[in-house]
């Protein structure tokens, strides 16, 4: 869980009156929420090549760099900057490692590597048919492939709060807080994106029916 925006803001302030304990003990708080939600954004084609705490250090150090900049200018929550610079390393580190086999721009989705774990596949399997879930290995697998399928599809905002509520298991409110909503907002942009989701999941299901 991403740390409470109280603590942040007041490490924040800390570090604009230019205490350097406080700049250490910011990004340290936020170095294992960061290594999940970078985890769940790489390529499962990069597994043995490249750590996600590699990636959590390189967006780390350039956090670092910018934060003085950040600190007079704080234009969004700073887990949401940090998430922002973390996409970007994470694009950086697909096409350095030849992993996704299309060209990858900062505008195309990043599919993530835990869409093949149970949960997940059980999320497929109810908001395809809530009467029935996966029992088999290889309705499993087709589950998980639909999945990446559909989650690739979504818009970006839909795909972002699906992986913060679902995979993350971040609640309502640090959704919230990260994007900068009301809870209520973010309540119905996650029902939005649900229903989005399971929208392109029956479709790809009727398909092959």
């Amino acid at each position: 869980m991403w740390p409470d925006a109280p603590a942040t803001d007041e490490l924040l302030q800390k570090a604009r009156e230019g205490d350097p304990g406080a700049v250490d003990r910011l990004l340290d708080v936020h170095r294992e929420p960061l290594r999940r939600a970078i985890g769940l954004r790489l390529d499962p084609g990069l597994a043995g090549r490249v750590d996600a705490s590699d990636v959590v250090q390189e967006v780390l150090l350039e956090a670092s760099q910018r934060l003085t900049d950040y600190l007079k200018n704080p234009v969004m929550p700073f887990p949401l900057w940090l998430r922002h610079i973390a996409r970007d390393h994470i694009i950086d580190t697909h096409r350095r490692h030849h992993a996704l086999r299309r060209n990858l721009d900062r505008e195309q989705p990043l599919v993530p590597a835990a869409l093949a774990d149970h949960s997940s596949i059980e999320l497929a399997g109810q908001l395809i048919d809530r009467e029935q879930t996966p029992a088999t290995a290889a309705l499993r697998q087709e589950l998980a492939r639909r999945l990446r399928v559909a989650v690739s599809q979504l818009e970006e905002t839909d795909r972002e709060v699906i992986l913060m509520r679902h995979f993350e298991q971040l609640s309502n409110q640090d959704v919230a807080a990260l994007l900068g909503l009301t809870e209520a907002a973010a309540s119905m942009r996650y029902l939005r994106a649900l229903r989005r989701l399971r929208a392109l999941l029956v479709s790809d299901a009727e398909s092959k029916s």
